[in-house]
């Protein structure tokens, strides 16, 4: 199994300590936890794009490029790249860009986005969302696989013979498509051969086993091996120590926090207690030999090959943070790398040289 953390980069006050770092601080904050799961010996970084408050979130082929300079091995992830949102040409030239700067080490996870304010902010609509999302994905492929391309499409002026520059590093790149609840998404991703990552973070496992039996259905339909299949999944929480009762209580501040900041805003959390989420959701907290067999009891579901943690400490001191990740590493990673077979998170390419 391949291990990823990542972050939305929210830029709200702890939820413990009710402190709030600057927009400053908070990028540091984000670009060292990269430079530390690198250390740690994660096997990717994936920094989100949202285009509204709590994120800070706006630019992630700048703090990847900024991240691509400060680690060397790591692979570098969208989470996810809002293609719905997005000028599809425009977009290639960022990430064609940072596939150089990185040495080849870019993966896009592509997805329509969620939030209202900045669908309004992009004139983005929900009948045309999806719409915008698909179309957006393949002008896209095509950019990065054709040196000219003519196009047509709804959402953008047409291409004749277009050239875009610079020409990407890896060909092809992979893109995964991100899904929380549709099966838009789902089919994009079975019809063009690519892998599919999971949200799997705000319901129960159900939903998400389900989206992702009916991707391995539409697999089977565009008349793709059932082999080359792969899938990622999330989880809505982390923090690992040597008793559960230890890991328990000192997440409880933290998880308790958040769901207050839901009922605040008129949310109603899915997971009313810690024990509720842990027995019910994806969240992984308690001691190495719960986690394992929890991430185990969701591969039985999934099948899937990789896995995100959040990167954010998240009401986590500094050190509880690194211990939990360390902890991560060092006891629960090797069993489910044993346990669970996963293929290279990049596929060998003539064109790449790293």
């Amino acid at each position: 199994m391949k291990f990823l953390l990542i972050t939305l980069i929210t830029h709200l006050p702890d939820p413990v300590t009710g402190r709030r770092r600057s927009t400053t601080e908070r990028f540091r904050e984000v670009v060292d936890t990269a430079v530390l799961a690198e250390e740690l010996g994660f096997d990717g970084y994936g920094v989100g794009e949202r285009h509204e408050r709590p994120f800070i979130s706006s630019a992630p082929p700048v703090v990847l490029s900024h991240i691509a300079a400060r680690t060397s091995t790591i692979r570098l992830f969208t989470a996810v790249t809002t293609l719905s949102l997005l000028d599809p040409v425009r977009a290639y030239e960022d990430y064609a860009t940072l596939d150089h700067l990185s040495c080849g080490r870019l993966e896009l996870i592509i997805g329509k986005g969620n939030g209202a304010a900045q669908a309004q902010l992009f004139h983005v609509t929900p009948e045309d969302q999806w719409e915008r999302n698909r179309e957006g994905y393949e002008l896209f492929r095509r950019l990065w696989r054709e040196d000219k391309v003519t196009w047509s499409g709804r959402f953008r002026p047409p291409l004749v013979d277009a050239e875009t520059w610079p020409r990407p590093l890896q060909q092809p790149i992979r893109v995964w498509h991100g899904s929380a609840t549709s099966r838009d998404s789902v089919d994009l991703a079975a019809r063009h051969g690519d892998p599919l990552f999971s949200a799997n973070v705000t319901n129960p496992i159900e939903p998400y086993a389900e989206l992702i039996r009916y991707y391995r259905e539409r697999w089977l339909h565009y008349g793709h091996d059932p082999a080359d299949a792969l899938v990622g999944a999330g989880t809505a929480g982390f923090y690992a120590a040597r008793t559960s009762q230890e890991a328990v209580e000192t997440y409880r501040p933290t998880f308790d926090a958040r769901i207050a900041a839901f009922r605040k805003v008129g949310v109603q959390p899915v997971f009313e207690t810690i024990e509720d989420a842990i027995e019910r959701s994806s969240i992984l907290v308690g001691s190495p030999q719960q986690i394992v067999d929890k991430v185990l009891r969701y591969h039985e579901r999934f099948g899937h090959e990789v896995m995100h943690l959040s990167a954010d400490s998240d009401g986590l001191t500094d050190k509880q943070h690194r211990q939990s990740l360390e902890l991560f590493q060092s006891e629960i990673a090797p069993a489910l790398r044993r346990a669970i077979p996963s293929r290279p998170l990049h596929r060998p390419s003539s064109a790449v040289t790293t």
